[in-house]
């Protein structure tokens, strides 16, 4: 039942709410979806699902039918903006460590039929570190940490990547730094995170770029578009689409880990042992 191409997880997390994570990783989505990746972006934020609202679009069913077996997750995809198909976010996700093997062999039965048909899954989770979040984010290949210029955004990031470090042996991060007012705020929110790691951690974080604060996503979030559709050439859409080159250029997974079904596993194992 292996599938036989790798697909790029990327889980793109933050720690807090408010640092902008959802609007990442819708733009990073159709950013990618622009560069003919096939893109799959799922909503992972159980309690306060947005992607939907943030795109405009009507979800029927949910992950908790896939689960039931009463349809499949391609019939649960909604398609957004430049082709990016969405997972709506689920309550039936939270009771994974409740599922039955015949509900964990149709989930992961669910990815492995989707594996054939996308390059991408971009897993946008909910902001805190709940086990919810941290299986998510174990599950998945890539972890981009979404930060801002707030005290309590690097505070919240680092106790994220702390966790994640400590108790799951996770060792590799990639930040991006969100609603700048300059190149060099993105960089010196990126020191200042890396620094205090370095000091108490045994991590490497990667820099993936800023995107700066800009009128035009506010504006866009109102008319429930993803930016890059709303002001294609601001510089919020500009930066989103350099990050997402970097993004396209990140190494493959060669392993088993690269697959989605491996993926699957890995959040049902999490949750089964209450991560």
């Amino acid at each position: 039942m292996s599938s036989t191409r790798p697909v790029q997880v990327i889980a793109v997390t933050g720690g807090k709410g408010g640092v902008g994570k959802s609007n990442i990783s819708v733009n990073l989505s159709i950013a990618l979806a622009e560069m003919r990746r096939r893109v799959v972006l799922m909503d992972a934020d159980l309690g306060l699902a947005n992607i939907d609202v943030l795109l405009g679009l009507k979800a029927e069913k949910n992950l908790a039918d896939v689960l039931s077996g009463d349809v499949s997750l391609s019939d649960v995809m909604v398609t957004g903006p430049a082709g990016v198909k969405v997972v709506p976010a689920s309550s039936g996700v939270q009771q994974m460590a409740a599922l039955g093997p015949q509900e964990h062999a149709a989930l992961i039965n669910a990815f492995s039929d989707l594996s054939q048909q996308l390059d991408v899954l971009v897993v946008d989770t909910a902001a805190g570190i709940s086990d919810t979040v941290v299986s998510f984010v174990r599950a998945s290949q890539e972890v981009i940490v979404v930060v801002c210029d707030e005290p309590s955004s690097i505070t919240d990031a680092y106790a994220l990547i702390k966790l994640l470090n400590k108790e799951h042996d996770m060792f590799r991060f990639r930040v991006i730094a969100n609603m700048t007012r300059s190149t060099q705020e993105g960089q010196g929110l990126f020191n200042k995170l890396n620094m205090v790691c370095e000091r108490f951690l045994d991590v490497s974080l990667q820099y993936v770029g800023n995107v700066p604060f800009d009128e035009n996503v506010r504006k866009a979030v109102q008319k429930q578009k993803p930016v890059l559709q709303f002001a294609p050439n601001c510089k919020a859409s500009s930066a989103i689409r350099k990050i997402a080159e970097q993004v396209d250029q990140w190494p493959l997974p060669s392993s088993a880990r690269g697959h989605l079904e491996f993926f699957v596993e890995r959040l049902l194992q999490t949750a089964h042992a209450g991560v």
